[in-house]
């Protein structure tokens, strides 16, 4: 064979390869093509879609083609298309009654709801809420948590209890003499101090004990009256005019009255009467026992009638005033045990009560003072002291009570939210008593014993219970009102513009 024979064979053998691969690449495409592209044999059935579906959230299912809430074009589901994990197909079948929507929320503040759709503040498309959402059905007020959400929320509850409450107040107080315990020594007529027996402020004395003597001319001389006017009734009494025996009688009493006005004793006129000599001092006793805290004279020196001349004070039981808040005094009554303790005394703890509580609060610190009666054994305490004051006040019968935690406060009521279980949970409005040592709540009106209450994360329950609130007041329909009639030769009033109903804010 020639050389060039056999390159044309070879030529002509490559050529058919070429052309049979071609062919054979050409039936494959248009074979891809018919199966992914039926034609009009295909079952009519197939092609028909029974819903539409969001290919983000399957439960958003429509009755037609459109966009889901987030942009997305709806993915249409065919009768024959095989049943998907999601609950979307499982709701297909039952998809000729639609869903009816309740509201519009926004996706990023949940306070924020309109009746219809359109766009949130912060741009993002409104989420709807329909009506076959949440359950079942509520009591007005109840909310219901998502048992994941409670978990993450840390919600935690307490029973209500019926207990004893305490409370023990400690102030601190200030030690004083007792007022009662007080006597001031003075003197009713003019002259000088001859002689002063207690010199020192502070010395002890008994009641009796002589403080100091007191020259007075008025004294002498009516002293003197006093025997002339004694001498007068003995010479006069055998008198057979009885006018004056009666009249010496009359003067005698007088001048004895006025010695008596004066503080002499009746032992001292006594033995002016059997001795019949004037004293020149008046001696001026101790009315109390007790200690001298002031001492406002010297010896010589002349006082006047009237004058404080010293200040004694009997120091066997003293006071402690102490200064209470306001919110303390429901605690406190007259009567009730109290402790004390001072630093100059440590390890000890004395033993009182409360003796009286002064109608009236100071202006500067708003505090009420209390005044406590303490026995004061061997004088350890000294009035101006400062000591550490404890009064246990106990309820006198059990109450209803809850943590303090429980309650939420906002200065108008107090509420506080009941756990009825299965995530419900109700806003329930109690009023306050007062609150004890342990950290508990007297509770006057609205629970009883038993019930469980939530103690903590109540702010974002009362939030979801206000939202809640919000959306049943926007979505409870007005009441219809007929337009008015008009009067003859009146023009019919125009209808009022319709208005959309503006979105409920919560702040």
């Amino acid at each position: 064979m020639k050389p060039s024979a056999g390159r044309a064979l070879w030529w002509g053998l490559a050529l058919g390869i070429i052309l049979s691969l071609g062919v054979l690449a050409g039936l494959y495409r248009a074979g891809y093509y018919f199966m992914r592209h039926p034609g009009p044999a295909a079952d009519p059935v197939d092609k028909q879609a029974i819903c539409w579906v969001s290919p983000k959230n399957p439960d958003f299912i429509r009755d037609k083609p459109g966009k889901d809430p987030e942009g997305n074009d709806l993915i249409p589901v065919y009768a024959s298309q095989p049943p998907a994990p999601s609950a979307a197909p499982a709701a297909a079948a039952d998809v000729k009654k639609e869903r009816k929507v309740k509201y519009w929320v926004s996706p990023m503040d949940p306070g924020y709801v309109s009746d219809k759709p359109g766009k949130a503040p912060c741009g993002m498309d409104l989420i709807p809420v329909y009506e076959d959402e949440g359950g079942e059905a509520l009591a007005p007020g109840t909310i219901a948590v998502d048992p994941n959400t409670l978990q993450s929320m840390g919600v935690r509850t307490a029973r209500v209890e019926v207990k004893d409450l305490s409370r023990t107040i400690r102030a601190v107080g200030r030690v004083t003499y007792d007022e009662r315990r007080l006597a001031v020594v003075n003197t009713k007529v003019n002259g000088w101090v001859d002689r002063l027996y207690v010199k020192v402020t502070g010395d002890p004395i008994r009641k009796g004990q002589p403080l100091l003597s007191l020259y007075s001319p008025e004294l002498v001389s009516t002293q003197q009256e006093y025997l002339l006017a004694l001498k007068n009734l003995k010479s006069v009494g055998q008198s057979p005019f009885p006018e004056l025996g009666e009249s010496a009688q009359r003067l005698l009493a007088a001048t004895k009255r006025r010695l008596e006005y004066w503080d002499i004793s009746p032992g001292q006129i006594d033995t002016l009467e059997k001795t019949g000599q004037v004293k020149k001092d008046l001696t001026l006793t101790s009315p109390v026992n007790g200690i001298v805290m002031k001492r406002m004279v010297t010896q010589g020196q002349m006082v006047q009638a009237g004058m404080p001349l010293l200040e004694v004070v009997d120091l066997s039981e003293v006071w402690v005033e102490a200064d209470l808040y306001e919110y303390e005094l429901p605690w406190v009554k007259v009567g009730q045990p109290a402790q004390m303790t001072l630093s100059y005394l440590p390890g000890e703890t004395l033993s009182g009560k409360v003796l009286y509580i002064y109608p009236y609060l100071s202006g500067a610190t708003r505090t009420a003072k209390v005044r406590l009666a303490f026995p004061n054994p061997g004088l350890k305490l000294k009035p101006d002291m400062f000591a550490q004051v404890a009064i246990k006040s106990p309820l006198s019968q059990a109450v209803v009570a809850v943590p303090s935690e429980a309650v939420l406060d906002s200065g108008e009521r107090q509420l506080v939210f009941l756990a009825l279980g299965k995530g419900r949970f109700e806003p329930r409005p109690v009023k306050l008593g007062v609150e004890g040592d342990d950290g508990w709540r007297q509770v006057t009106e609205g629970l009883k014993g038993g019930e469980e209450v939530v103690t903590s994360a109540q702010f974002l329950l009362d939030s979801e219970s206000r939202i809640r609130e919000a959306i049943a007041k926007m979505l409870k329909a007005p009441s219809p009102a007929g337009p008015a009639t008009p009067t003859p030769g009146q023009a019919p009033a125009p209808a009022p513009a319709k208005e959309a109903a503006p979105p409920v804010h919560r702040h």
